[in-house]
């Protein structure tokens, strides 16, 4: 945003940046250069904003498996939500922006970066005039670069925003690194056109030469024109957001017909685009289309989202030779995105704040005081002492036996202290309701390096040969989806006993076993949630259904009067890698 011009008086009455020229305390002009007021104040918002938004964004970047650059950064970057930062960051930039235009039209600045400028790069000569000519004319190429980039970074992040992902989310990354490189490049271009002073004119402000510009306040119009502009869009975000609204109906849909049930044709559906999740036949992307309605007991959501391969495959045990081992090491960080099942979460927020009501917390250590997480990628929590509710979808963990588990997310929990000797996974504020678990791990936990060598599973198989018959037809590709009617869990008081070495030798090697064990089911908080899935023509359909009130405090009344939002994420066979989008659908009962 600053110009390559000295201030001294332009006689052409344009009021180009070049007045100002202060006479020293000796009476004599002050040779070095300054900058108009205006150009500092709207320089610097320009700056912070645009340095605000990068660290940001390379944070929120770092996440991603692919990510180098930004990973490199990551030590250096900022934790915790900073979601919000990025956003205002990039709306105060763009403000910035607007402000500039507006501020060079009224103040009759516009040759200040005007392209015949440009021309100057011609200038042949090694004379230090000739140099600068050189220089400014670089500088001028530099901003015009900027201001497409800023163009090109902020309908990028508008699409993001909209939940377009793909190939948008690497122009948007690689344009954020072009960002970061240009203010180290704009900085020496400046100093190789006029020295350290140069720089230092954006600490010296000085009013522009004509008086007749400075009645025209262009500052003032710049900031009149900026935030109406910022305050529209802002506007245009609450105004075109989806809103699922649920009707009241006599009789509630029957779970068990899925979407056939009449009951839906009538539901108006929403569509939720979300993307940046792993898999998805490589897309990391689904559409989930939401249905709602309720009666005089129960609320009822239809979910139906695309994806390529129906997974079951939790984490399963495979024999070898020298014993079991576990099928995807990346268990151990938490982080599996081979070996896994699919699933399907959904969180109803009384906040609307940017990062799903506030709640996610980017970063290896958002939480200091308390264990790291073990993928490094952050944690989800509150900080107001709230409570969001949360229901779980797990295909292999209850999930296609009819149950959805009830969660939430709350206040970071005080480590146990198993937690914080890493022999146990902390979740910071992301836990099940009260109560007790339907399902369990076939094997102890381990903690980052575990899981390289054998494991001795806690259950074994009653019927080895009748386990492996339930799986279906099995197929170890990571991609390979589950056949119908295929099984990838056991009945842990009904199918399996205690492991013991015994049973253990007459299990061939080759074998493979399921890693989840189904116990007695859900109970107390966690329990309430009914549903029916399947999986049919590369789509997974989930309804679902719980009392209008709970009367918990980790749960949503749907009651007309209450306001709440709703964020939807899909797993395509990943643990924590789900899709995800920045907009909130607004839930209206009727």
């Amino acid at each position: 945003m600053s110009d390559s011009s000295t201030l001294s008086r332009d006689p052409s009455g344009r009021g180009e940046a070049v007045s100002g020229r202060q006479a020293s305390p000796a009476g004599k002009p002050d040779p070095r250069p300054r900058s108009d007021t205006g150009t500092i104040v709207i320089h610097w918002v320009v700056v912070i904003a645009m340095v605000a938004s990068l660290i940001t964004g390379l944070r929120i970047s770092a996440d991603a498996p692919v990510a180098r650059t930004a990973k490199l950064l990551a030590p250096l970057l900022p934790q915790g939500e900073v979601w919000t930062v990025h956003f205002v960051a990039g709306l105060t930039l763009f403000f910035g922006i607007t402000a500039y235009l507006v501020y060079l039209v009224r103040g009759r600045l516009t040759d200040r970066n005007g392209p015949s400028r440009l021309r100057a790069l011609r200038v042949g000569g090694r004379t230090k005039a000739a140099r600068k000519a050189r220089w400014g004319a670089v500088n001028v190429a530099l901003h015009w670069l900027i201001y497409a980039v800023v163009a090109v970074l902020t309908a990028t992040g508008v699409a993001l925003y909209l939940g377009y992902g793909g190939w948008v989310v690497w122009l948007h990354a690689t344009l954020a690194l072009v960002a970061l490189a240009y203010i180290a490049v704009h900085t020496l271009a400046h100093f190789l056109y006029g020295g350290l002073w140069q720089l230092l004119r954006l600490f010296r402000p000085a009013p522009l030469a004509d008086e007749g510009l400075r009645r025209r306040r262009p500052l003032l119009g710049a900031i009149a024109l900026g935030v109406p502009v910022v305050a529209a869009l802002a506007w245009a975000d609450l105004a075109g957001r989806s809103t699922l609204v649920i009707d009241k109906v006599a009789t509630g849909p029957d779970l068990g017909r899925l979407l056939d049930d009449p009951v839906w044709r009538a539901a108006r559906p929403v569509s939720v685009r979300t993307m940046q999740g792993a898999n998805f036949g490589g897309t990391g992307e689904t559409t989930v289309e939401i249905r709602a309605v309720r009666d005089d007991a129960k609320v009822y959501f239809a979910f139906r989202w695309w994806d390529p391969s129906r997974s079951l495959k939790r984490v399963p045990l495979i024999k070898r030779e020298d014993g079991w081992h576990v099928l995807d090491s990346d268990a151990a960080r938490a982080d599996v995105t081979a070996y896994y099942e699919d699933k399907l979460a959904v969180i109803f927020s009384r906040s609307d704040a940017f990062g799903s009501g506030g709640a996610t917390h980017l970063g290896p250590r958002p939480l200091p005081d308390a264990p790291a997480p073990l993928n490094g990628r952050g944690y989800h929590y509150t900080t107001d002492g709230s409570y969001i509710d949360m229901w779980q979808w797990k295909a292999a963990r209850g999930g296609m036996l009819g149950v959805v588990e009830d969660m939430h997310i709350g206040p970071p929990t005080d480590p146990t202290a198993t937690e914080r000797a890493v022999k146990g996974r902390y979740q910071a504020g992301y836990w099940g309701d009260p109560g007790t678990s339907a399902y369990r791990y076939n094997f102890r936990f381990e903690g980052p390096g575990g899981y390289a060598a054998t494991v001795e599973p806690l259950r074994l198989p009653k019927d080895w040969r009748a386990t492996v018959a339930a799986l279906g037809t099995v197929d170890l590709s990571p991609d390979a989806g589950a056949s119908e009617g295929a099984r990838w869990w056991m009945v842990e008081a009904s199918e399996t006993v205690p492991y013991s070495a015994a049973l253990d030798a007459e299990i061939p090697a080759g074998t493979v076993m399921p890693g989840v064990l189904l116990t007695d089911g859900y109970t107390g908080d966690r329990a309430g949630i009914s549903a029916a899935a399947h999986w049919a023509d590369d789509h997974w359909t989930l309804v679902a259904s719980r009392r209008i009130a709970t009367g918990s405090k980790y749960d949503v009344d749907f009651l007309p009067g209450n306001t709440f939002y709703l964020y939807v994420s899909a797993f395509d066979h990943t643990q924590t890698r789900h899709t995800r989008h920045m907009r909130p659908v607004e839930v209206l009962l009727r």
